[in-house]
């Protein structure tokens, strides 16, 4: 517990004030689902403390940041660096954290866009980031909150066309196609 109380005091001097709020629901969410699936409740607590932690840099700084660090960058990712924070923030967990478990670096990597084949944990954070909380404008949140402790894939998959939607009618443009694969992938997993 020291090690995430430790983190917790860095996150709360990095990052503002509803995004640390944000970040310790995600946390709080996370364990909750794992302890629901029978799988480590401390891990998806880590997963979730750190799965904003670039956040606290400015967005303006994430393009030179990726290249910096030799993240590669998709072209989605430089006409919305915001989508980089992913990425950075599975940098950071490993590189200033000491986080070498691939399945939480990879959980933090995917939870805004998803993928294909998603790991246990990687579904995990990506629901708590959409359920926890002091989320309140997302669709259908009272049902995919009752979900997310039922159905792991059914509520991923809800996430998915809710976010899919909303961003197309919102900005197709920044859609990322690695999140219509991920969908994809989960709708043909699920037949």
């Amino acid at each position: 517990m020291e090690k995430f109380a430790s983190i917790v005091d860095v996150l709360k001097e990095e990052l503002d004030e509803y995004r640390f709020i944000h970040t310790l629901g995600v946390a709080y969410t996370a364990a909750s689902i794992a302890m629901s699936q029978g799988i480590d409740s401390g891990k998806a607590l880590l997963a979730g403390l750190l799965h904003d932690c670039a956040k606290g840099i400015k967005a303006s700084e994430y393009v030179s940041l990726a290249t910096q660090y030799g993240i590669e960058i998709k072209p989605v990712e430089y006409r919305h660096p915001g989508l980089l924070h992913a990425k950075l923030g599975a940098y950071y967990a490993k590189e200033k954290y000491g986080v070498t478990d691939e399945d939480l670096l990879s959980s933090i990597r995917c939870h805004t866009t998803g993928k294909p084949d998603m790991g246990l944990l990687d579904k995990i954070l990506f629901i708590a980031d959409y359920i926890e909380p002091s989320r309140n404008k997302q669709p259908r949140l009272d049902i995919l909150r009752e979900m997310a402790f039922k159905d792991i894939d059914a509520t991923v998959i809800m996430i998915m066309e809710d976010t899919l939607g909303y961003l197309e009618q919102y900005d197709p443009d920044c859609v990322d196609p690695l999140s219509k694969e991920a969908y994809e992938y989960m709708l043909n997993s699920k037949r």
